[in-house]
């Protein structure tokens, strides 16, 4: 069974209905339920097809919130191999919440910079829900060097609701630190691409995606704060998320429209979380076709992430 958002409540009702007549089933009870499986199982489909045609902003963002969505630790899994993680900031310390390392994609170096929320409560607060501190951010820039240095390619793999806001990452230089990583990324002079798998959330997203190559998954989102935060901000009020969750232009269909990002990497019916072996396959395969695009032109990469970035919002 899934974890139901609240406007998938007419599926929930329905797949729980054909769970209850499975166990009936199997009980060997004297009444023949296939047929009544069959409908339901139909229903439900259509309920979950009618449920995701046209999601608001707001339902997008609790699809890419939800807790059973893979994750970074996933998409390393499932794309990649030899993957060697590295930690430490060689200042401070480790941060769980950006993970780094090296590892081959389709036979291929790459460098591998991601952030990881955690599944379960123990998994959650190690790393810190996905909201890393100064260090991560030190770290991702050690590896980005790395990269550079070897002429090995950067994929990122983005999932954070913001980098995190506390007093001690204050003070040990988090803005100074996001800041870094920013213009780490954009000079490099190896490729990088970077995929937004869940939540892409304000400068703790654009420390880590700021990419030649930019994608979101079909119901991921991408913003400068949270829209719980833009609401707190604009009416004082925060129970209006749905509100501004519109009104900030955060899904991936919005931000393709005004060419923030490169590509939209369609998700299973019912979310990510319903098909994730499909999604991160298709994943891989956007990602390996960006590279095969970068590699074919002929400009320098550094030259191409300023261009890109310097035209977002230009109307002339």
């Amino acid at each position: 069974m899934y974890n139901y958002l609240d406007f998938e409540k007419p599926v929930a009702d329905l797949e729980g209905k054909i769970v209850e007549l499975k166990k009936l089933s199997e009980t060997g009870g004297a009444v023949d339920v296939a047929d009544e499986i069959s409908r339901l199982e139909k229903r439900s489909r259509d309920a979950l097809r009618d449920a995701y045609k046209a999601l608001t902003p707001w339902q997008k963002a609790q699809v890419a919130r939800h807790p059973d969505r893979p994750h970074c630790v996933d998409y390393i899994a499932q794309l990649m191999t030899d993957y060697t993680p590295l930690a430490g900031d060689r200042a401070f310390g480790e941060d769980n919440a950006l993970l780094c390392g090296f590892a081959r994609f389709r036979g291929e170096p790459v460098a591998v910079i991601g952030q990881e929320k955690g599944t379960d409560t123990q998994s959650r607060l190690k790393h810190n829900f996905g909201m890393a501190r100064p260090e991560g951010y030190r770290k991702a820039v050690r590896v980005m060097e790395l990269a550079d240095k070897f002429g090995i390619p950067l994929i990122s793999l983005v999932d954070t609701a913001g980098a995190y806001p506390g007093i001690g990452a204050e003070e040990r230089g988090q803005a100074e630190a996001i800041a870094r990583s920013t213009s780490a990324c954009l000079g490099l002079r190896v490729p990088n691409i970077s995929v937004i798998i869940g939540e892409g959330g304000s400068g703790g997203a654009i420390a880590i995606a700021t990419a030649n190559k930019v994608y979101m998954l079909e119901h991921s989102i991408y913003s400068v704060i949270s829209p719980e935060g833009a609401a707190s901000i604009l009416w004082h009020d925060s129970t209006r998320a749905r509100d501004a969750a519109t009104n900030m232009k955060i899904t991936a269909q919005d931000l393709l429209e005004m060419k923030v990002i490169d590509g939209i990497i369609a998700e299973p019916l019912g979310g990510a979380h319903r098909g994730a072996e499909a999604v991160m396959r298709a994943a891989g395969d956007q990602i390996a076709a960006g590279f095969r695009e970068l590699s074919e032109a002929t400009h320098d990469y550094r030259e191409h992430r300023r261009d890109k970035f310097l035209a977002i919002g230009r109307t002339l």
